[in-house]
């Protein structure tokens, strides 16, 4: 496998465990909530969770936060932004923005992998102004014109 060199920053407010791919073909490293408390979310709520953690990140390249599946499944905690973008030219702690769509409160504590964060390559459209777009047999149908089976 492919890897790319990364460099990670841990911040004052950082404690514990570097992130981790938790397998090996996993595209996706946990990072893990640095709270003085625990923050509970009640249905409908959202926090900013802070990770203690900013990245130099190769130009060319963002990293994606994504929801841990395991805890949207089972209680609704999902990343309000999926995916969010961390841009190459940040150099501020990442913050992963979480939502309880669930219907139970849910506690986040300190320490617990509040995220996965994905490095993807990045390309820049070079636009062009045209007076027409090709046709497609779509047109300009939007959502749901193609049907739902």
């Amino acid at each position: 496998m492919q890897k790319l060199p990364v460099k990670i920053k841990k911040l004052e407010n950082f404690r514990g465990e570097l992130p981790a791919y938790q397998s090996l073909g996993a595209s996706g490293f946990d990072v893990r909530a640095q709270l003085a408390g625990a923050v509970t979310l009640n249905p409908g709520e959202r926090a900013m969770i802070p990770t203690g953690l900013s990245f130099e990140i190769p130009l060319g390249y963002e990293i994606q936060s994504r929801p841990r599946s395991g805890w949207a499944a089972k209680s609704g905690l999902t990343v309000l932004n999926t995916p969010g973008t961390i841009d190459a030219d940040y150099r501020g702690e990442v913050k992963i923005i979480v939502i309880n769509l669930g219907n139970e409160p849910v506690v986040i504590n300190d320490q617990e992998r509040c995220a996965q964060l994905v490095l993807a390559p990045v390309i820049q459209a070079q636009f062009e102004v045209v007076d027409e777009l090709s046709s497609t047999e779509r047109g300009a149908g939007g959502f749901g014109s193609t049907g739902r089976a």
